[in-house]
């Protein structure tokens, strides 16, 4: 197939670029800059630098094309997380950019959207399992989220094409910047604890994120979580990132404490032990790595070159 990708030079886009390109298709990529052209022309993808908020641009830059995935975010860093500004950009890119991208991908006859979205919309369930036909929470963190998957049904209900949405768990590996910075903290003894230790988080290796962005290209249009095959509580993860790191954690922080931030913090403090059959069974998907406690290994290796993950 023909892909066009936006966000191919960010955490989920720099492993589903060249999955896409293993996979045989021909990709052509938003660069937003020469440089980040330069970057995707050699990882064998075409660069188009078009702005994500020019319809008219990106509507000639989507024809002949079979396919768009949207996986253009603007994520603030842990350290600007709770800062309203940062959310705002982020905010902005998944409204604005998404209603520009299936705009664009109307206009031009594209056949397929695929949106990238989040699993965190989810209620707060305790230890019982989410599907996609769970209860979900309106808060201001998720407007953005819940904009940009109106547009991929927008885009199926007004074209006639595939709209696809992928909610994803909590991303973590190589090339996540959150996750590089969690990994760090657990080297000097500190993991990061969320809410209740014994709530669920539902994580998913990026690795395998890309994967699920090629066999979407498949999928009969709808919404699908991608998740892990085996979400950990927040106690396990932080020990399974501990152990990978090879520290033993002295702090585990902030906890229960982080419910004083409310709403700025409400997506990452709540339990949520989702499921992804329906994505399974749909597609024939699998994570190569089941859970976090092979992925945080396999990530550590990489970040600590020739130790194991050892320090």
């Amino acid at each position: 197939m023909r892909v066009f990708i936006t966000g191919g030079t960010g955490a989920i886009g720099g492993h589903a670029l060249p999955a896409l390109l293993s996979a045989g298709h021909t990709v052509t990529a938003l660069a937003r800059t020469p440089g980040k052209a330069a970057a995707l022309r050699d990882r064998g993808a075409i660069p188009v630098t078009v702005s994500l908020f020019d319809r008219e641009a990106l509507t000639s830059a989507f024809a002949g094309h079979d396919a768009v995935v949207n996986l253009a975010s603007a994520i603030p860093p842990m350290s600007r997380f709770m800062s309203a500004g940062a959310q705002r950009e982020n905010h902005r890119v998944r409204a604005e950019g998404s209603a520009a991208v299936v705009d664009a991908a109307l206009a031009a006859g594209v056949g397929r959207v695929v949106q990238e979205s989040v699993s965190m919309l989810y209620r707060d369930q305790g230890a019982r399992w989410i599907d996609e036909d769970a209860p979900v929470d309106h808060y201001p963190l998720t407007r953005g989220n819940f904009a940009a998957e109106a547009g991929a049904h927008r885009f199926e209900r007004e074209g006639g094409g595939a709209g696809v949405v992928l909610r994803f768990g909590w991303f973590y590996g190589p090339g996540a910047a959150h996750s590089e910075q969690m990994y760090a903290q657990a080297r000097h003894h500190v993991g990061m604890v969320l809410g209740r230790p014994d709530g669920y988080v539902s994580s998913i290796h990026l690795a395998d994120a890309a994967s699920a962005v090629v066999a979407a290209l498949g999928v009969p249009a709808g919404t699908y979580n991608v998740v892990d095959d085996e979400p950990l509580t927040k106690r396990e993860y932080a020990d399974t990132l501990a152990r990978a790191a090879g520290a033993r954690l002295w702090l585990r922080v902030p906890g229960r404490a982080a419910y004083l931030f409310g709403d700025r913090l409400t997506s990452l403090t709540r339990s949520l032990r989702v499921g992804n059959a329906r994505f399974r069974a749909a597609t024939g998907w699998s994570p190569r790595y089941p859970s976090a406690r092979e992925g945080w290994p396999a990530t550590a290796a990489v970040l600590t070159p020739g130790s194991g993950g050892r320090p």
